[in-house]
């Protein structure tokens, strides 16, 4: 009779739990983050699956991972708040340049290809060796370091398979940096600009940084080069 009785007890408490798993439904999706590339309606479609079912029934892992998938998200937290409201965090990945002509590049190195490129035309290029994106994001950081002490910012900067650097700067120059010693060879360049006037600089069209002691230059169009003997010792 004893035992019935514990059988009775339990049967009635399972069904009270199914009983309270059915009627207590997620009332409330808390999203919490900043977003610029992420949608509404984009986060609604994926959610919507997921969160139509009781509070004990949402899968949080399924939620998390799906979200993960998204290619704008960097990090995702979900989690249930009783009794009613499931809180979801995420961090937008933020792109700081372009990954060749169709990808952007994360602050983590992290390859993001949206569907319209054309929205982040204003980002710098870079070109570089496939599964080397973060070395390569940052020596172009370290070399955007050097030219901000002349004002010069980069418009492109590649890296090619012999890990060979170029620079092509907003102002149109080119610099080729060849694959030794390229910050050195940098800093001897940015050391003569010192001498050399703005006009003297800007009519340059291509710097070729590849020798050991000096470098050359190719002027734009209809330029009279530079007479080296008139301008003071470095």
């Amino acid at each position: 009779m004893r035992l019935l009785k514990i059988i009775v007890i339990m049967a009635l408490f399972t069904s009270l739990v199914y009983a309270v798993k059915q009627i207590v439904p997620i009332k409330h999706v808390k999203i919490d983050g900043t977003f610029q590339h992420i949608s509404k309606d984009e986060l609604q479609a994926v959610l919507e699956p997921f969160v139509n079912v009781g509070f004990f029934d949402a899968d949080v892992q399924a939620i998390h991972d799906v979200l993960a998938q998204m290619i704008w998200v960097e990090n995702t937290t979900v989690n249930r708040v009783w009794s009613d409201t499931l809180k979801i965090k995420i961090l937008e990945k933020r792109p700081i340049v372009r990954w060749g002509d169709d990808s952007l590049l994360s602050s983590r190195g992290e390859i993001i290809t949206p569907a319209n490129i054309e929205q982040f035309e204003n980002l710098p290029i870079l070109r570089g060796i496939e599964g080397q994106e973060l070395k390569s994001l940052e020596i172009m950081k370290g070399v955007n370091t050097a030219l901000s002490d002349q004002e010069m910012s980069i418009a492109e900067f590649s890296i090619n398979n012999r890990w060979a650097w170029k620079i092509k700067l907003t102002t149109g120059l080119e610099i080729l940096l060849g694959r030794d010693e390229q910050l050195k060879k940098l800093q001897r360049f940015m050391k003569t600009l010192e001498i050399l006037g703005h006009e003297q600089i800007n009519a340059m069209e291509i710097v070729d940084l590849r020798y050991p002691n000096g470098y050359a230059v190719s002027w734009k169009s209809n330029i009279k080069p530079i007479d080296w003997k008139k301008l003071p010792a470095a």
